[in-house]
């Protein structure tokens, strides 16, 4: 079947060559913001070292300060591949359509391939639900980021019939800079609350079976049972790892075989890669996301 599925997908990539140039003399990968910059090389480190020895050119990983960064290297040519957000995939592919094939999704342990923004506060706040947090601090992640800004602005307005701007319903509403920034300042008491993106299975303790609390317990950044779940968003398509579209075929065809067969070549490479545990890379289409384009488009027109 995944052969099939990765067969499908090489037509379709063969299908974008019009747009790609012949040979590279480099590849770039790109990891959007949610952990510090050290960690995040550290992650990915064994994918590089995959792909360079794979294509035979010098492979590096940039890790921009914010999502834009990632977002505007590919549009700019500047980043070959990408893990992009179902946001910010909606915003690259609104301010271009063409710059960029998606290729791969992230497989949770059930075979699914969605997440959830988590809202989460410190035990010992006594905050337990968004009620709590009326008139307190709740701390949002990057502007670019699906679950750390885009579905619980959406979502959170509606289940406490406030906008969230600040002084309306929270006392401050403010970004900190990505997903493992809003741990740390929950942890360290900066802010009272904030969301930030898990699978949903596997166990609270544990920080789930992957996402952003997955790593900050991995790193030793937060003991779970000092946090506390107050928030859960409606499932939450799991965002695709691109390729730019100008990249020759076969280049785009080696890196997507390569890492639909990661989990199953190198699984402790994969549970790096997906910030946890994972069943690997699977193919998927742009179809997936049309719905977070539009709500994309709208939040801003």
């Amino acid at each position: 079947m995944m052969k099939t599925i990765l067969a499908a997908a090489t037509v379709a990539l063969l299908s974008t060559s019009a747009y790609a140039q012949d040979t590279i003399s480099e590849f770039r990968i790109g990891v959007l913001g949610g952990e510090n910059a050290q960690d995040r090389m550290t992650s990915n480190e064994c994918v590089r070292a995959y792909v360079q020895d794979l294509l035979g050119v010098e492979t590096k990983i940039f890790t921009p300060a914010d999502y834009d960064g990632v977002i505007q290297g590919l549009l700019g040519g500047t980043i070959d591949m990408a893990w992009l957000g179902a946001s910010a995939y909606a915003k690259t592919y609104l301010t271009d359509p063409e710059a960029v094939d998606v290729v791969l999704v992230k497989t949770n342990l059930d075979g699914s391939v969605g997440y959830h923004s988590i809202g989460f506060a410190r035990k010992d706040k006594g905050i337990n639900s968004l009620a709590d947090m009326k008139g307190k601090t709740f701390g949002f992640g990057d502007p670019n980021s699906t679950s750390g800004y885009l579905i619980p602005s959406i979502e959170i307005p509606q289940e406490i019939g406030a906008t969230m701007e600040s002084g309306d319903y929270f006392k401050e509403v403010k970004f900190t800079g990505g997903h493992e920034q809003t741990i740390v300042a929950v942890n360290n008491g900066e802010v009272d609350g904030g969301v930030t993106w898990a699978d949903g299975q596997g166990n609270w303790e544990d920080g789930y079976n992957s996402g952003a609390l997955r790593k900050a317990v991995d790193s030793g950044i937060v003991d779970m049972n000092d946090l506390v779940q107050i928030w859960k968003s409606k499932e939450i398509p799991e965002g695709p790892i691109v390729l730019r579209r100008a990249l020759p075929a076969d280049v785009k065809q080696k890196v997507t075989t390569f890492l639909a067969e990661l989990y199953d070549n190198d699984k402790q490479c994969a549970y790096n890669m997906a910030a946890g545990d994972t069943l690997g890379f699977t193919p998927i289409t742009h179809e997936a996301y049309e719905t977070i384009v539009a709500v994309r488009q709208a939040k801003t027109n």
